[in-house]
């Protein structure tokens, strides 16, 4: 194996980094008290998805639970909880992971409990027929099973009639012409409804290949034994190579894009949506945070203060701002609810904001902005948990764990006409996609 140690702040000792012969990577952080977290990383999402398999990866994320050749479904959950455990998962777009905290237990018992079962997951996931549900259609109203398949696309169902994730996907989809980010993580009823357990059995085993893994466990332990264990337990036999990866990153929308649709709704729903920086750029993706902070965090933000707090009319009811970090580039959004008899208004007043951030960043903001992206770095290492998502985002999505290490550095040294540099870079709003769900007539 080979081995990598990283220097993470706040952390009283390094991270070691080990790297099997067959591609996955092990991550070891040390962290004082009784709880410890195991959790698996996967260089897939819908990334690796297309408009025909949309929504594969997180269909599986459920699909993993279902049980082993060892364990039957429902004995993971059953027998962690029963320690005390959270277990859950996640999809997103440039990754899938699951994780397990608990309580070590008296002589690592829990904590080895932990690593057996979530390897075992991990490794030989059955997905019998018996619990995805076969395949209907979608249309038919008579089918009552209630099997994994009809419980994801019934939280398809309920995500989609959310005004706000209407307006999020309308935006998204625009902001891209051929990224896969375009499409929707959850994916949709039709293809759900008709997808095959060996399609998803083959996706499993092109994409969670040991090479796309990275198994991370943070706590109070024998570093040694516990990488034994690990080693031991993840026995991934013959898996193929991941495909190479050869997706390029989709260029900002060349002239700006008006979409507007309508639900049955009161109130009207906005987003301007932009393409910024990759993950990597980390003094970029900071400045964006940074800008995010001041114009749309909280009540002492710009847009609540100008467009809210101060204003003679009523228009806005929520407006904030928000920076997604992906692998291939970020997403920037103002996204605001607000009155619908005042739609060209409020469109009109965003953008003056936008113009406006990039005229003048005053020291305070600066500070303030500063202030806060250190703290929530920092909450980052508070908990076991929050370490191994830490860890978990930049050994997936970033590829390096030593960026965490310049984090703080490159916070430090961005000054006002840097956050002015990137939102004129990046916040140009001939290249905005500016996404309206308006009240039906």
């Amino acid at each position: 194996m080979i081995k990598k140690l990283v220097k993470y702040p706040f952390l009283t000792r390094e991270i070691e980094i080990y790297e099997r012969e067959n591609g996955h990577k092990i991550v070891l952080a040390h962290k004082e008290g009784d709880m410890v977290n195991v959790s698996s990383w996967v260089k897939t999402g819908s990334i690796n998805e297309n408009d025909k398999n949309n929504g594969i990866s997180h269909f599986l994320e459920h699909l993993m639970f279902k049980g082993t050749h060892k364990h039957k479904a429902g004995e993971f959950d059953k027998i962690l909880e029963a320690k005390g455990a959270i277990v859950n998962a996640a999809t997103w777009k440039d990754y899938t992971f699951y994780y397990v905290t608990l309580p070590k237990g008296e002589s690592d018992e829990n904590f080895n409990t932990a690593i057996e079962l979530h390897a075992d997951m991990m490794t030989d996931p059955v997905i019998p027929d018996y619990e995805m549900g076969a395949p209907f259609d979608v249309n038919d109203k008579n089918v009552t099973d209630k099997r994994e398949r009809h419980v994801v696309i019934e939280e398809i169902r309920m995500r989609k009639d959310q005004p706000w994730t209407k307006v999020y996907n309308a935006t998204n989809h625009a902001m891209y012409t051929s990224h896969p980010y375009k499409r929707d993580v959850i994916g949709t009823p039709e293809i759900i409804s008709q997808i095959p357990q060996q399609e998803i059995m083959d996706y499993y085993r092109t994409f969670y290949s040991p090479k796309n893994v990275t198994t991370i466990v943070v706590g109070d332990f024998d570093s040694e034994k516990v990488l034994n264990k690990v080693v031991n337990e993840f026995n991934w036999g013959e898996r193929p190579e991941p495909p190479v990866r050869n997706i390029q990153p989709d260029k900002p929308v060349s002239e700006q894009v008006y979409v507007e649709n309508e639900a049955d709704i009161n109130s009207s729903f906005m987003m301007f949506g932009f393409l910024g920086a990759p993950a990597r750029d980390l003094k970029n993706t900071i400045a964006l945070e940074m800008l995010a902070i001041i114009l749309g965090e909280g009540s002492s933000s710009r847009l609540f203060q100008n467009l809210v707090e101060n204003s003679d009319e009523h228009i806005f009811n929520i407006i904030d701002a928000e920076n997604y970090t992906f692998r291939d580039g970020c997403n920037f959004f103002v996204q605001a609810n607000f009155n619908p008899e005042y739609k060209e208004k409020a469109i009109e007043l965003v953008k003056n904001e936008l113009e406006k951030v990039k005229s003048g960043i005053t020291e305070r903001e600066l500070n303030k902005a500063k202030k806060k992206v250190k703290s929530r770095f920092a909450c980052e290492v508070e908990t076991v948990s929050d370490i191994g998502e830490s860890i978990g985002y930049y050994m997936t999505v970033c590829d390096d764990l030593a960026l965490a290490e310049d984090y703080i550095p490159t916070c430090e040294n961005i000054t006002a006409e840097d956050l002015q540099n990137a939102a004129k870079k990046y916040l140009d709003l001939n290249h905005a996609v500016i996404s309206v769900l308006c009240p039906k007539k």
